[in-house]
């Protein structure tokens, strides 16, 4: 308790420069915690509806039917089921016009396809960026801070005639202070970008295989119309 209270004394001694600093980093922090704890949820809830869904596509029902389920549900679709919703709408859209080949009704479903997989991968990528930049920036945030504390803690010896460690001790354990946040912050922001983009890493090559699958069905489909 008594050394919790003398950091919290140390902070609220610094120079006004280093409080902002330590308040850049700590609102960098809690920021980071928070996208760390959404993405987590929006990347766990991804590969099970993922799952879910190939299980569903793979178990052999009817695509017309699957994809009637999927529209009749009136919900917005994502992931995988967006990709298949996608290319499947345009497949049945371009087959309407009648007079296109099977190449043509193909091309046109990847093309959406394809789209749907970039948006997709969007959305799953949104705000790891951040998370790189708060990793990659807090310590230099932190050593400026540092480095800019350890400078005051100097500059006041100037009108002393005699310096000791004990007087410049508190101006640099404040400063150093700083840096200790910088690492508190960059830490788990670096651990959560390098393991979350590992995940939509994954998770974007399981899309663009079912959309490559897919395609290869939708060709099947096509040629089967045209000898219709």
């Amino acid at each position: 308790m008594q050394n919790d209270l003398q950091v919290w004394q140390l902070i609220m001694e610094a120079s006004w420069m280093v409080k902002g600093v330590m308040g850049i980093l700590l609102l960098a922090s809690v920021a980071s915690w928070v996208i760390i704890f959404r993405k987590r949820q929006i990347l766990s809830k991804a590969e099970k509806e993922a799952n879910s869904f190939e299980e569903k596509f793979w178990s052999g029902t009817d695509l017309t039917a699957l994809h009637e389920g999927i529209t009749g549900a009136h919900r917005v679709s994502k992931g995988m089921e967006r990709i298949f919703d996608s290319g499947f709408s345009e497949f049945l859209r371009m087959r309407q016009q009648g007079r296109m080949g099977p190449n043509a009704l193909v091309e046109g479903a990847q093309r959406s396809m394809r789209i749907a997989l970039t948006r997709e991968t969007e959305d799953l990528e949104n705000h790891l960026n951040f998370l790189a930049t708060v990793g990659s920036t807090s310590p230099y945030v932190g050593l400026f801070g540092t480095v800019w504390g350890i400078m005051t803690s100097f500059h006041q010896l100037a009108n002393v005639n005699q310096a000791t460690i004990a007087m410049v001790a508190p101006g640099i354990s404040e400063a150093l202070i700083a840096t200790a946040m910088g690492l508190f912050a960059a830490i788990p922001a670096v651990i959560a970008y390098n393991r979350y983009s590992n995940q939509v890493e994954r998770l974007e090559v399981r899309y663009d295989n079912f959309k490559e699958e897919f395609s290869s069905i939708l060709q099947r489909q096509a040629h089967v119309l045209k000898e219709e």
